[in-house]
């Protein structure tokens, strides 16, 4: 199983790179420090597992979009520090199989791994209780929900896509844009209807995915699941 560790803390990825060579089935065949590097190394010689911090320094969630355009066949274990449902959410959405944290027992990212190589979906014990809290069935993500054909979008709801993805709430998009909140809620059902998409997160992964807002923007809004 021939996998690259993506992550641009040095200790980090020694203290992987320890770890999984303790398991004869991995073979490890580069290390990234950043987007650039993971984009080459993919291209240069590919890999079926990438373990990446997509939170890290010289790193964002829009590397692995780019990474399964080019190969659609590489699997992705995120292995971040404390994240929130939505940071988990936009993961799964941009194309992670399973997601780990970083103070996770050492057997539940090797088994992370390895249940992803077999097609699997893992989440270490303390993710899934943020799966729990939320109510979030990872099974109703859709993945596939953006399509190439054309969105139509008012001059209004793109403007408020952007403040939706930089987490502000309904009620502070009214008051910002002199709106009532019965109206904002309008435009978000609108929205939603043109997109195709279910929730918050679909709308702030099409900021994402159509640079209306850099993924760093959201990441750690505070409002981000309001």
């Amino acid at each position: 199983m021939s996998v690259i560790i993506a992550d641009s803390n040095d200790i980090m990825r020694l203290g992987l790179r320890t770890l999984l060579s303790n398991d004869k089935s991995i073979s490890i065949v580069g290390e990234a420090h950043n987007n650039q590097e993971l984009l080459d190394q993919i291209k240069s010689f590919g890999a079926a597992i990438v373990l990446i911090d997509f939170t890290s320094a010289g790193f964002d969630i829009n590397v692995i979009t780019k990474v399964l355009q080019h190969d659609k066949k590489v699997r992705f274990v995120a292995i971040t520090p404390d994240q929130s449902a939505q940071i988990l959410v936009d993961a799964l959405r941009s194309g992670v199989t399973s997601y780990v944290k970083k103070d996770c027992e050492l057997s539940e990212i090797l088994d992370a791994v390895n249940e992803t190589k077999k097609g699997n979906r893992f989440f270490c014990g303390q993710l899934l209780e943020i799966i729990q809290r939320a109510n979030i069935d990872i099974h109703d993500i859709d993945v596939d929900g953006f399509t190439c054909e054309a969105v139509i979008l008012t001059e209004r709801e793109t403007e408020i896509i952007k403040l939706i993805a930089e987490g502000l709430t309904n009620g502070q998009i009214a008051e910002l844009l002199f709106l009532s909140t019965h109206t904002i809620n309008t435009h978000r059902k609108n929205i939603m209807s043109k997109l195709g998409v279910r929730n918050t997160a679909g709308i702030v992964m099409y900021a994402v995915k159509t640079e209306l807002v850099h993924p760093n923007k959201f990441l750690f809004a505070p409002n981000a699941l309001n």
